[in-house]
């Protein structure tokens, strides 16, 4: 379960260019453990995610977040038109959708079949001839040729253990240039362990009724009780072993993380 972010975006098309959102070759089967250690990534990733029905609703649900803050923080940070964007996580594509229209390139990484089909239709939409369609995952996706300029993963990395966290960490450094950007946004509690009764019952207070719009009290105490939200004082140590400097960390409620990092040279 990815958690709910307010925001709204209008989503415009430009003409249509090469065949939108070509599969890209994937080097591993992302239900294939890379290693016998590795985890299965779609087994963790919540059967919601696999279901066509669920997907289709999955923006409203989420409260159609606005990816335009994430591609203002690359551009920012030195993101040029010419660059090769990664989006791990990519779910229905607001932001891949929304970086094709800035950047040169975008690989739109999942590992749900039911996500990159919803993704394909909405990019043969818009005509956006410069976003591949990867499946893969956090610990799968290998990328080919130069390395990217730039990651984007929002509300993904939760669903792997924290060991596995750090792997991941890792191995989007290892795809990026050095001075590369990782915007990264998250479910992650700024608080100590002895306050997280409070920060998630305030949480938990302003939770949707209507399961159709918005992740109700149920919800939230599923993604607690199931998926793999961290700490603040435990997810940026990991960025900084992973090779990456934190140049931006914002909260919200502190419960929601955004991050702009650079890859370290």
């Amino acid at each position: 379960m990815a958690c709910r972010s307010a925001g709204s975006a209008a989503e415009n098309a430009w003409p249509p260019v090469r065949r939108p959102c070509q599969d890209h070759p994937v080097a591993a089967d992302p239900g294939t453990d890379p290693e016998p250690w590795m985890i299965d990534e779609a087994a963790y990733a919540g059967p919601e995610h696999l279901d066509a029905a669920f997907v289709a609703g999955f923006d409203r649900k989420q409260g159609h977040p606005d990816p335009a803050p994430d591609v203002a923080a690359l551009r920012r940070h030195g993101v040029g038109e010419d660059a090769t964007v990664v989006d791990l996580g990519a779910g229905t594509g607001r932001f891949a959708l929304a970086a094709a229209r800035e950047f040169a390139r975008v690989v739109a990484v999942d590992v749900s079949p039911a996500m990159l089909a919803h993704l394909r239709e909405r990019a043969a939409a818009a005509g956006a001839g410069n976003v591949a369609c990867v499946r893969a995952g956090f610990l799968t996706y290998r990328h080919p040729g130069p390395p990217a300029d730039a990651v984007h993963t929002r509300h993904a990395l939760h669903q792997l253990p924290d060991l596995f966290k750090a792997v991941a960490l890792a191995r989007i450094a290892a795809l990026l240039r050095p001075g590369g950007v990782l915007r990264l946004r998250d479910l992650v509690l700024d608080c100590p362990p002895a306050e997280t009764g409070a920060v998630v019952a305030r949480w938990l207070a302003g939770a949707a009724d209507d399961p159709e719009r918005g992740y109700t009290r149920a919800d939230y105490t599923e993604h607690l009780r199931t998926e793999y939200s961290t700490f603040r004082w435990l997810l940026e140590p990991m960025l900084e072993q992973a090779g990456f400097e934190i140049v931006e960390a914002e909260y919200e409620g502190r419960l929601f993380g955004t991050y702009t990092c650079l890859r370290r040279p």
